[in-house]
């Protein structure tokens, strides 16, 4: 969990915007829009191949430049 400690210098703002900027990097927030819908495992499975066949033809199409 991202703490941020604040200093009497410090506003509101700022130390918001540091506990935004941790969260992120953290991956909170990409972590609950993750788990925001039960996602059964063969659509999970599905969206798996489907990334990396996208991936794979981004490869060669920059190969084939």
């Amino acid at each position: 969990m991202p703490s941020v400690n604040v200093r009497d210098m410090d506003s509101f703002e700022a130390a918001l915007k540091m506990f935004k900027k941790q969260c992120e990097r953290e991956g909170i927030l990409s972590e609950i829009k993750k788990r925001e819908h039960y996602e059964k495992p063969s659509v999970k499975r599905k969206k798996k191949v489907l990334a990396a066949r996208k991936k794979l033809a981004k490869k060669m199409k920059m190969l084939s430049r």
